[in-house]
């Protein structure tokens, strides 16, 4: 029977939410949001590639013919696309009432990198690649990550059919460490550091690392789980403390902890890990807190939403309403309540429609940066 990661899914709508912060803070000026944890919670990004690689590796570990191999493309896509097609058309109009708007409104970055290569390489999901000379994130700008997401899906796919045989099966660890390393090693190679940080310019190597980082996560939790669950929940609940601190000094430090970004992966490792056990304290008021499931739920819509919300809401507070930056301090409720309720449309709407729950199948498809859990 599969397990479902309650508490690992509400991290990824909390994280999602800083997200929107850390997007939010260009906009604003006051110290609930400018601050030193928001301004590098860009790195919650990295959780969401490892995540992915945990729970899609528990989802699909199984899979071992081409047939299924199709329908893992198939619902990575159904999953992924139709929420980031719909967003890319809406800031395509929002761009083309900025052209027509920009004589009557103060208009930011009216000449950007929104353009026909950007929107091009955003449409085929290449934005995480350096093509077409692109020399700044575009469009909507967290789509980059879903781009490093199906690069990802494309070698954990072909590469578990590979493996997927009686005699190499047990070889998944080697074969998930060779492709960490090859990705760690190229991207070293190619940025001449170890800072992770990229998005358009070598975003999938960003999201390959993460991916297969989070997959040899899951490896561990299976080799150990039947131990770890019969260890008491005092040690875990003090193990949760120490890596919810641990993720929160690591954020609120990310100035000196970004040149060696590499250092986040394993953070992340030792979080998800612990947390996948839910038998800790924080653990249990997490799941407690119904609304907190909820922002879990809608995590993949807030995440694709808000950079248009933000950019909207901006327009109409500060451009229109006059209200001062400083105002944020509050305004920041009212965007982030606006953000959720239309992830709420867009979760039912869109993301909800492209995909079957068949209760027969017991699996029960979600995402943050696109994760699945099975239920």
């Amino acid at each position: 029977m599969k397990y479902r990661f309650q508490v690992l899914d509400i991290f990824r709508g909390l994280f999602a939410s800083f997200v929107f912060l850390y997007h939010l803070s260009a906009f604003s000026q006051t110290a609930i949001i400018n601050n030193g944890f928001v301004y590098n919670s860009d790195m919650f990004v990295d959780f969401f590639f490892v995540l992915s690689g945990f729970v899609i590796g528990y989802s699909y570990e199984h899979l071992a013919s081409t047939k299924e191999l199709g329908k893992f493309f198939k619902k990575r896509v159904l999953r992924i696309y139709p929420l980031h097609f719909v967003m890319l058309l809406a800031f395509l109009m929002m761009e083309v009432a900025k052209h027509l708007l920009a004589n009557k409104i103060h208009v930011n970055n009216l000449h950007s990198e929104n353009n026909l290569y950007t929107f091009i390489s955003s449409l085929f999901l290449l934005n995480s690649f350096p093509v077409f000379h692109v020399k700044d994130v575009s469009w909507n700008i967290p789509s980059w990550s879903i781009s490093a997401e199906m690069a990802a899906y494309f070698i954990f796919g072909w590469l578990l059919l590979a493996i997927n045989k009686p005699k190499f099966y047990k070889m998944r660890a080697v074969a998930y460490s060779i492709i960490l390393l090859l990705a760690t090693f190229s991207f070293i190679y190619i940025t001449k550091g170890i800072k992770l940080n990229y998005t358009f310019d070598y975003g999938f190597l960003r999201g390959i690392i993460g991916f297969f980082t989070g997959l040899l996560c899951l490896l561990f939790f299976l080799r150990t789980k039947e131990f770890m669950f019969k260890v008491s929940g005092v040690f875990f609940s003090v193990a949760e403390t120490v890596a919810l601190v641990l993720v929160c000094l690591s954020i609120y430090y990310g100035t000196l902890l970004k040149p060696v970004g590499l250092i986040y992966e394993l953070i992340f490792f030792l979080c998800i890990y612990i947390f996948s056990f839910e038998k800790g304290f924080i653990s249990g008021g997490m799941k407690k807190i119904k609304v907190l499931g909820k922002v879990g739920k809608y995590s993949y819509s807030i995440y694709m939403t808000h950079a248009l919300l933000i950019s909207l809401f901006n327009v109409l507070f500060i451009r229109i309403l006059k209200f001062p930056p400083t105002a944020y301090s509050y305004l920041f409720i009212l965007n982030y309540l606006l953000i959720y309720f239309v992830s709420s449309l867009t979760y039912k709407h869109i993301e909800l429609k492209f995909y079957s729950q068949k209760r027969s199948d017991k699996r029960i498809l979600t995402t943050a940066a696109t994760d699945s859990y099975s239920n």
